[in-house]
C-alpha cells in the first residue's frame, strides 16, 4: 500500500513539475472573445506567460474607450473580482501588456471598467478560464499533499 501511495506522489510530483517548467518557458497565448459592451466593442485580451509571469495584452484592433479612468479588470472562475492598472498612463502611454499578480489563481473573463464612474464599460470572455502559474501552482501542492 505505502509503495502505491509512494508512487502516485512521485508520478504527481513529476506532472506538476513538468507543467511548471512548461509555464516558466512560455505558452501559446490564449485569446477572449471580442470585447462588447456600452463603450468597448472590438479587440480582444490574449494570456501568455512570459518568464514565469502570466501578462495579458490586448490586440491591435483594440481602442481604449473615451472615459475619464479605464482600468483592465479581471474575473476569476469563483467570480472573484481583480481591479488591476489604467489603460492609460502618463501622457501618451499605455498599458497594452500588463502582468497579472500572483494572488489571480485563474482568469475566466477579462474587463474594461471605468474606476472613476464605477461602471462596466465592455467584456471579453476565455473559453475555459485560463490557470495561472500561481494557480497552478496551487493545484500542484494539493495533489501532491494529498487534499
Amino acid at each position: 500500500m505505502n509503495v502505491r501511495k509512494s508512487s502516485k506522489s512521485m508520478v504527481l510530483s513529476a506532472i506538476a513539475a513538468m507543467s511548471l517548467l512548461y509555464a516558466a518557458a512560455g505558452t501559446a497565448g490564449e485569446t477572449t472573445t471580442r470585447f462588447e459592451g456600452v463603450k468597448v466593442n472590438g479587440g480582444t485580451a490574449t494570456h501568455e506567460v512570459r518568464g514565469g509571469v502570466d501578462t495579458l495584452t490586448w490586440s491591435e484592433d483594440f481602442r481604449i474607450p473615451d472615459s475619464p479612468a479605464p482600468h483592465w479588470q479581471v474575473i476569476d472562475s469563483k467570480g472573484r473580482v481583480y481591479l488591476l492598472q489604467r489603460l492609460k498612463i502618463k501622457g501618451d502611454k499605455e498599458n497594452r501588456t500588463i502582468s497579472l499578480p500572483a494572488y489571480v489563481s485563474d482568469v475566466s473573463r477579462v474587463q474594461i471598467y471605468c474606476a472613476w464612474a464605477e461602471a462596466l464599460l465592455g467584456e471579453a470572455v476565455f473559453a475555459t478560464p485560463v490557470v495561472t502559474v500561481s494557480g497552478a501552482r496551487t493545484v500542484a501542492d494539493r495533489r501532491t499533499s494529498g487534499e
